[in-house]
């Protein structure tokens, strides 16, 4: 199944009614699909309403057995492939699909970027997403950024780009999606919480991204990610995609690299380190991806330069919020892992006030106990993980304490920091503890920080 025509009459079971069960239900109406939409939780009335509109049957507050009356499922993110109904239906063989997935049987044939990884994701892709509208180019970009590809692809044509952030999460259950570029930026230890603690399972879900391609398709990987390197290069070996790496530590004979305070392109000096408006060593490494995978769509060396040097980031990822009497605030509230703190921590040479906590992933903090030690003077620690990170990172700072919530975080934090240092947001945690999402968290952080 790979287009609109062979969903029509076709029953359609769709679990979560979150912003993409809602996208990909009202994708599947149109196209003919009589969908029955299910939810674990209370859906609010104005999601009641929406389905009565549409004619979509549901249930809420737990899934029943009526959902195995489909001809397929299609999961939203947030909804575990451990979930009971799930593993009943695959074994039924009942297909399981992603809202990414269904989405992708629409695709008007435009060129795709996905772009997925561990941590750099929601950069790289607004970053190419700007390169795109630098050079006018028609383009998208959705995904797990926010907006489902659900909403928009009935509304495209040839002539758009699609760009995508893809989450492990979309690429579980994928069956033909199949991007013309495939960006993988690095795999480190997330969400394990999701795949039973297993590191194995996560990385094989990323590499799913490539694995539908084949002639004149592009793969774009870090070529300084041991195990990104080593499969994609098996992978390229194998098949007829193009592989293009990236990398800060090597000079490359096709690819990009950084070096020496320059950037390179396929071995021709493209610009200064120093030009890039984004700041610290990952987001190098991201901006060499973003290049290439410009570069594969047809973008100019010009539109690429003007385009590095202009984009200034996005929200919540190590955005300054104020500077106060000789402190800089630092909201990376969309660092929800260990690796992501650990490039925050990175990027700054100020002594660092750190806010950390919310709900633990299964995370081991073992990695950044050395940056603890040398840059955090001070470390306040919030949510249900708290006690977890006290107890693990206290002893490498010269002060720690506890906070049931950010508010109270933050507080502290403002009391604590000295001229010269920097207060950062950067919670290695995801925020579902005591927020809908790490946007939300960020804007508290930023309110709190503004009042002072």
């Amino acid at each position: 199944m790979n287009q609109q025509s062979s969903v029509t009459g076709k029953q359609v079971t769709v679990l979560g009614s979150g912003r993409s069960g809602r996208a990909v239900s009202n994708l599947l109406v149109r196209s003919g699909a009589a969908v029955f939409l299910s939810d674990c939780h209370r859906m609010d009335a104005q999601t009641r309403r929406w389905c009565h509109q549409r004619g979509i049957d549901y249930e809420e507050c737990g899934h029943t057995e009526a959902v195995l009356q489909a001809d397929f499922v299609v999961i939203s993110p947030g909804v575990p492939s451990s979930d009971g109904f799930v593993q009943q239906a695959l074994a039924m063989d009942i297909p399981i699909y992603s809202e990414l997935e269904v989405a992708s049987w629409y695709a008007p044939g435009g060129p795709v970027i996905a772009i997925t990884g561990t941590n750099g994701k929601t950069t790289t892709a607004s970053l190419i997403a700007h390169m795109l509208n630098t050079s006018h180019r028609s383009s998208v970009l959705a995904g797990n950024i926010g907006t489902p590809l659900s909403e928009h692809v009935l509304d495209l044509d040839s002539d758009t780009v699609i760009v995508l952030e893809v989450s492990s999460f979309q690429l579980d259950h994928v069956d033909s999606f199949r991007p013309d570029v495939s960006v993988l930026l690095n795999i480190t230890s997330d969400h394990l919480d999701r795949y039973d603690g297993h590191f194995e399972h996560y990385a094989q879900s990323k590499l799913r991204i490539y694995e539908n391609q084949s002639t004149q398709d592009v793969v774009v990987y870090n070529y300084d990610d041991t195990l990104v390197r080593k499969q994609v290069e098996f992978f390229t070996s194998t098949s007829d995609v193009q592989g293009l790496p990236f990398s800060c530590q090597v000079e490359l004979s096709q690819g990009a690299d950084a070096l020496r305070d320059r950037i390179r392109l396929q071995e021709k000096v493209l610009m200064s380190i120093d030009d890039l408006q984004l700041h610290g060593p990952h987001n190098v490494s991201n901006s060499l991806a973003a290049a290439l995978a410009g570069q594969s769509v047809g973008l100019n060396d010009a539109t690429l330069c003007k385009s590095l040097r202009e984009f200034g980031g996005i929200d919540h990822r190590l955005e300054v919020v104020r500077r106060i009497e000789g402190v800089t605030y630092i909201n990376d509230s969309k660092a929800t892992n260990v690796d992501a703190l650990k490039y925050a921590l990175s990027s700054f040479s100020s002594p660092i006030v750190l806010l950390a906590g919310g709900r633990d992933k299964g995370n081991d903090y073992e990695v950044i106990k050395p940056l603890i030690q040398s840059k955090v003077h001070t470390l306040i620690t919030f949510g249900e993980s708290a006690p977890k990170m006290l107890q693990e990172l206290g002893p490498y700072t010269d002060l720690a304490m506890a906070s049931s919530t950010l508010d109270d975080a933050t507080r502290q934090a403002h009391q604590n920091a000295r001229q010269g240092d920097v207060v950062l947001l950067s919670p290695a945690c995801s925020s579902l503890d005591q927020y809908s999402s790490y946007e939300e968290r960020g804007a508290v952080f930023r309110h709190i920080v503004e009042e002072f």
